[in-house]
């Protein structure tokens, strides 16, 4: 393997690893919201899909994708609202919850697309790239980090602002309160209900952000099962970032590393090594990572556990 060969395949899977860490940068940061209010939602793959499904509806019939971006968020909020009726105010069962949720949108999505359009529709209004001018032109890092578009630009400032609004701000505070002993907050005169409402909401709305970039932002299509898992890899980001919106972002990061790293494989080494081994590394490094933090994460002490009034 010769030097340059070697320079080209690194920049190539570093050029697409933002990319590709980008849905799970939306989905695992909103995630940490809801998980520091004591609220578990194991059902972000649903709502990635229904945010790629929307996303990519409404870009197509509407011609903009920045109202179908807008469309997706919206879904995200009455998705996540609704999962905080059943688990706030029902105080059913989190992961039982999560995994219908995951169930109805694996198969409304697909049957949602089948009836809309009849056949595949291979594209859509989606947002364009933007090269940084003489940033861009730098060897290497030109390509890794000045030509993207603005949903990927922008996790940057999604994990800047999380982090100010979670640990600097008395909404962070009360979040994170709710996660640790929400019967002092409660007392305190701090609403739990609205809170955790606010958190299901915050985390349904960026988890289908995610769905969108992926239709509108990054394939320029839908299929079935779009997410190919994304969202239950934002919940062991999360996991590994230890509840943290920049640790969140740089476990994205280096899972974006396997997602590129088995694309450029996939293309080197398909003539004899089968691309389903390649395509199973994200997934594989995933177990492998929540084996090796397995007791050495301290998640919210109240975290799916239903909050008693009095």
């Amino acid at each position: 393997m010769t030097a340059a060969f070697l320079i080209t395949l690194v920049t190539a899977v570093l050029a697409a690893t933002w990319r590709l860490a980008t849905p799970l940068i939306y989905a695992s940061i909103g995630e940490v919201f809801a998980e520091r209010s004591g609220v578990l939602n194991i059902g972000l793959e649903s709502i990635m899909l229904f945010g790629a499904f929307t996303a990519f509806t409404t870009a197509y019939f509407a011609h903009s994708f920045n109202i179908g971006l807008l469309a997706a968020v919206g879904v995200g909020i009455l998705i996540g609202f609704l999962f905080a009726f059943f688990v706030v105010t029902i105080k059913a069962n989190q992961i039982v919850v999560g995994a219908a949720l995951n169930m109805i949108g694996m198969g409304m999505t697909g049957f949602l697309y089948r009836i809309t359009f009849k056949s595949t529709v291979l594209g859509t209004e989606a947002f364009p790239t933007i090269a940084i001018p003489y940033l861009s032109q730098i060897p290497v890092l030109g390509e890794i980090l000045f030509k993207h578009n603005i949903l990927v630009y922008a996790t940057v400032l999604l994990a800047v602002l999380a982090s100010f609004v979670l640990y600097h701000t008395a909404f962070g505070l009360a979040v994170r309160s709710m996660g640790e002993h929400p019967k002092a907050a409660d007392t305190a005169g701090i609403s739990v209900v609205a809170i955790r409402y606010a958190c299901c909401m915050i985390g349904g709305a960026l988890a289908a952000l995610g769905g969108a970039y992926l239709t509108i932002a990054y394939t320029n299509q839908f299929v079935e099962q779009i997410t190919s898992g994304r969202g239950f890899i934002a919940l062991a980001v999360v996991v590994f970032g230890r509840w943290n919106p920049w640790g969140a972002f740089w476990a994205s990061i280096l899972f974006g590393v396997f997602f590129g790293l088995q694309l450029s494989m996939q293309a080197i080494t398909n003539s004899f090594i089968p691309y389903q081994i390649w395509q199973a590394l994200p997934y594989v490094a995933t177990v492998v990572i929540l084996v090796v933090l397995r007791g050495k994460s301290a998640s919210p002490k109240m975290l799916g556990v239903p909050y008693e009034a009095g």
